[in-house]
């Protein structure tokens, strides 16, 4: 795991690279205030899961290949946009009208930190910078591609995937939903971004829809491996919220249980819901090896970066 946390932590370090040029860019056209609250949602820190999983998917499409300096490239700059998407998706979700959260990633929130009306143009901006990064010629020189990109992060943070989910977890609150109900709202909210992050890896990597004997391609398969280890991501979250401590997590925990939010502990217990995700990661593990092979290149980051949906402890 310690060449997988390794190859992680580069690939922070290039999203953040990616990003950082992105705002000294912004600043000299734009509103201070607003670029300083984008920078302090999206520059906070985090593990960058997304964006790790976005550039591990394209590795595993290129294969052996690493001289694709163009799509190398493009491919942390897709990274970026997924981090973008997902940071203005927490500062909104903390804002008062949804979970109230005073603190994110050990920090204020965004909306106290500044004000609640920033923190609004800040996810705002952020969201449209992140579709901004797909349509760059930067990012891929094929216009094909890059609208395949804007079409896979619009599927997972819209009306079908992330902002559905945050829907349904809000009606959560207002009575009761059973598991199928609580595991969908779960896989929109959660699972969405972590899916469209694989499919957009894949494809800014050259991975193909369909294999040569017509069934689903690699970009099947990681988005199968994606749904799966985005609802483990999940249910680990859950546990973490339950049993987690507040200053390793970077946020109040319990909070969860507290607004009678859906989940799956309460619906099937710790110890069956830790038998689910454990389940989800192996089913994981198996489509990809299933669909590259066992000693396919770059392999080994996925495999371990589904583990460490299990074992990570904030």
């Amino acid at each position: 795991m310690s060449v997988f946390f390794d190859q992680l932590t580069i690939d922070a370090k290039a999203v953040k690279d990616c990003l950082t040029a992105e705002f000294k860019t912004l600043r000299h056209t734009a509103a201070p205030r607003l670029i300083d609250a984008m920078a302090y949602g999206v520059m906070a820190g985090g593990k960058r899961l997304r964006g790790g999983l976005v550039l591990g998917s394209a590795r595993l499409a290129r294969g052996g290949n690493n001289t694709k300096n163009d799509q190398k490239n493009g491919a942390v700059r897709v990274a970026a946009a997924f981090e973008c998407l997902h940071a203005y998706s927490l500062i909104h979700d903390d804002l008062p009208a949804m979970d109230n959260a005073e603190m994110r990633r050990g920090k204020p929130s965004c909306h106290l930190a500044f004000d609640e009306a920033t923190a609004i143009l800040a996810g705002d901006a952020l969201q449209t910078m992140a579709f901004g990064l797909l349509a760059d010629p930067l990012t891929h020189p094929d216009g094909n591609i890059r609208a395949g990109l804007v079409a896979d992060l619009a599927a997972a943070s819209g009306a079908i995937g992330m902002a559905a989910g945050q829907m349904l977890d809000l009606e959560a609150e207002t009575r009761g939903f059973n598991l199928d109900e609580t595991l969908k709202m779960q896989s929109l909210k959660t699972g969405a971004l972590i899916r469209g992050a694989a499919v957009a890896g894949g494809r800014v990597g050259g991975g193909d829809s369909d294999n040569d004997s017509g069934g689903g391609g690699l970009l099947d398969a990681l988005g199968r491996y994606a749904d799966n280890i985005g609802l483990a991501f999940q249910i680990a979250d859950d546990l973490l919220d339950r049993r987690g401590d507040n200053t390793a997590m970077g946020k109040p925990t319990g909070r969860d249980e507290g607004a009678s939010k859906a989940s799956v502990i309460d619906l099937m217990g710790a110890e069956k819901a830790e038998e689910k995700a454990a389940l989800l990661i192996t089913n994981a593990k198996k489509i990809l090896h299933n669909t590259v092979g066992s000693s396919a290149p770059h392999l080994d980051y996925m495999i371990n970066l589904a583990n460490f949906m299990l074992r990570r402890d904030h």
